[in-house]
């Protein structure tokens, strides 16, 4: 009998058809439990079905043709998990990614089995969650069954609930390294929108960032900084280097002074070195990295988020492109309320401001309103920074104008005169 069948037999003594399963989504993904269950999904599922929670992906293990007998459903259809939506198997659920533990704690959504990716326990044999915590504590307090993987690749990391060996139905050992998330490097538009964003960012200012390319070259573009902060849903590779340059000290923020605060880890070994038993970092669940009050709390709080297009108006897509999913509604809006309410802080949403040669600087959204435009701040491109704050329609129109491709201004205006017409408002 294999190793991978012989996983897959205990699992089959764990799970039952109709489960609903999660793990911690991308660089947390448990890879030696999540395949054996893919794998043996038929003999798990026992002529029924099973559920699974679907966030970001950092591995190619679900795919489509596991639908067969796996039904998935969750908030992002980020990285290969763009393949599911494309295949139409991935049913979305459109809320807040801040909603996702009240759902869970109030059985809305089920939480049976839980998969968790686990560093070597401490010298008391506790296990910390390592790169994720997120809405992960919710969902093992909810659980019939907790199963883990150690992997010692996987850092030890403080500010969620450690667990014992005791509170496993079965731990496993790893037999591959948690997967990477690999930034490409940023191109010519991203570099410059990264310096438009430095230049808005005061120093001792607290950051947060979404996830993508984007976020990893404003990182970048800050290394000239002092006394940054960390308030983050993720933390990339870009924090890691930042600290290490003694910029990230978390000196001048207002809550957890001297300490960065994230939700996961998305990045390479690199970023697990820096993260593993660091004392000036913790990651927290979603209860408290999105918390309204902690983030209007928090000092010059600068959010950095990134999004597929922006109308004329201020509302934001950041879900659908191409009539595909590929996105989430996510943070962001979460994020920008808090930055709008914190002393000095920085409502930002940044993109290129093309795409194959199309505007995404648009009149009309071609996908959802993911951020409404009453929760816009700062609209950056690499032409410019469109401050929205305070400014009416009209305004806001011709700013947002300004910001675009010199290409598509002339097309832009057109379009804004019967637009705001529609708005009862005037554009000069």
């Amino acid at each position: 009998m294999t190793t991978t069948a012989a996983l897959a037999q205990r699992l089959q003594s764990l799970v039952r058809p109709g489960d609903t399963l999660w793990w911690g989504q991308a660089t947390a993904e448990p890879l030696t439990l999540t395949r054996a269950l893919v794998a043996h999904r038929h003999a798990l599922a026992a002529g029924g079905r099973l559920r699974v929670f679907v966030g970001i992906a950092a591995s190619n293990t679900l795919q489509p043709a596991q639908a067969d007998v796996l039904d998935f459903f969750g908030y992002a259809a980020g990285g290969a998990h763009r393949a599911l939506a494309q295949a139409g198997v991935l049913d979305i659920l459109p809320c807040h990614y801040s909603q996702l533990p009240t759902l869970l704690a109030g059985g809305r959504l089920a939480a049976d089995v839980v998969l968790l990716q686990l560093p070597p326990p401490d010298a008391q044999g506790r296990f910390s969650l390592g790169l994720a915590c997120e809405y992960l504590p919710t969902a093992i307090a909810r659980a019939r069954v907790l199963i883990g993987e150690v992997n010692p690749d996987v850092p030890f990391t403080a500010g969620g609930p450690l667990l014992q060996r005791a509170d496993f139905d079965l731990l496993v050992d790893a037999t591959e390294p948690p997967p990477d998330l690999q930034r490409s490097a940023p191109g010519p538009a991203e570099q410059a929108i990264a310096t438009h964003i430095a230049g808005l960012v005061e120093d001792g200012a607290t950051l947060q960032l979404g996830v993508g390319n984007l976020p990893e070259a404003v990182l970048a573009a800050l290394h000239g900084h002092r006394d940054l902060g960390l308030h983050s849903g993720v933390a990339g590779d870009g924090v890691a280097a930042l600290a290490e340059a003694g910029v990230l000290t978390h000196a001048r923020k207002t809550r957890d002074a001297g300490t960065g605060i994230a939700g996961i880890l998305m990045g390479t070994a690199a970023l697990r070195r820096w993260a593993h038993r660091n004392p000036a970092l913790q990651l927290r669940d979603t209860g408290y990295t999105h918390d309204a009050q902690v983030l209007s709390d928090s000092h010059r709080l600068a959010a950095i988020n990134s999004a597929i297009e922006v109308d004329l108006t201020g509302q934001v897509n950041a879900e659908v492109a191409g009539g595909v999913y590929v996105g989430a509604v996510g943070g962001a809006a979460d994020f920008l309320r808090g930055a709008a309410r914190s002393r000095g802080g920085l409502p930002i949403v940044a993109l290129p401001a093309t795409h194959q040669g199309r505007s995404r600087i648009v009149a009309r959204l071609s996908g959802p309103v993911s951020t409404a435009r009453s929760d816009a701040g700062f609209i950056v491109t690499e032409h410019g920074v469109a401050d929205l704050r305070g400014q009416p329609l009209s305004r806001r129109v011709q700013r947002l104008i300004d910001i675009a491709a010199p290409e598509h201004r002339a097309a832009l205006a057109d379009e804004a005169h019967a637009l705001l017409r529609q708005c009862g408002a005037a554009f000069h």
